[in-house]
């Protein structure tokens, strides 16, 4: 009997040390969810006149203009004359369905981001998407005539101006026959064109020529300023209204002729 009990408290001894030698499993926790940051879209900056003017050309640009004229649409995408007070711009190709190009009516407000391009001194934005905005503004002719023949001329870029009391001069080219014929007008810049193409045309200001043109894509036959030039006489005076344009130097895009006032 002595010796089972002996036994028993010799196996009790045993486990107690084996329980008191087994280490303590460090309680878990499950892992706190983080937090996300909230990512916020970047905010768009809308540039002066000024700004664009500054920015670096192939920098991404935002505007703030209005609608003044379209000259074109072709394969999803517009061309467009705009200006809001402080300057102008002109969008080439912007991306626009038919539909909505026959929406942007001269007025139309829109915020226009792409990237600022040069080509043969035209600055433009190009690659352009936009967002028709509340607000309606159309511009009215800046008179620049003493401005031509001078480096401030640029700085009207692309805007809606008029010019003053400017006498028709001859245009030259060469007929079938070879020879040099002297016009009031010529299609195209060489005259090898036809009714239908760009009217280009020269007038004079205190001594100096210039070479003006109506740009069929934004006003054709059919409108009346085209066949105001047409129309016109070597030694004519008369008042124009256009949209600056640069090509290689001033090369203004013609809305409107009428006889001098």
């Amino acid at each position: 009997m002595k010796k089972i009990f002996a036994v028993l408290l010799a196996l009790a001894i045993i486990f107690s040390f084996a329980a008191c030698g087994e280490k303590k499993q460090p309680e878990t926790k499950e892992p706190e969810p983080q937090q996300q940051e909230e990512t916020k879209e970047p905010e768009v900056v809308i540039m002066s006149h000024d700004d664009f003017v500054a920015a670096a050309l192939d920098t991404s640009v935002t505007v703030d203009t209005y609608v003044q004229a379209k000259q074109s649409w072709w394969d999803g995408k517009g061309t467009f004359y705009t200006q809001a007070e402080d300057g102008a711009y002109f969008l080439y190709n912007m991306a626009c369905t038919e539909e909505e190009y026959d929406k942007l009516v001269p007025g139309t407000r829109i915020i226009v981001s792409g990237y600022k391009a040069e080509w043969s001194g035209e600055v433009e934005i190009i690659d352009a998407a936009y967002q028709i905005m509340d607000g309606s503004f159309i511009a009215e002719a800046k008179d620049v005539t003493d401005l031509l023949g001078k480096e401030e001329l640029i700085d009207h870029q692309n805007e809606f101006v008029s010019f003053k009391g400017m006498t028709v001069e001859p245009s030259t080219f060469k007929d079938a026959d070879g020879k040099e014929k002297e016009v009031p007008f010529l299609y195209n810049w060489d005259g090898s064109g036809s009714e239908g193409n760009d009217l280009y045309f020269n007038v004079s200001k205190d001594g100096q020529t210039y070479n003006f043109t109506v740009e069929s894509y934004l006003c054709g036959p059919e409108t009346d300023v085209y066949q105001a030039v047409k129309a016109l006489n070597i030694g004519d005076v008369i008042d124009l209204e256009g949209f600056l344009y640069w090509y290689e130097g001033a090369n203004p895009h013609i809305t409107s002729v009428k006889a001098a006032q």
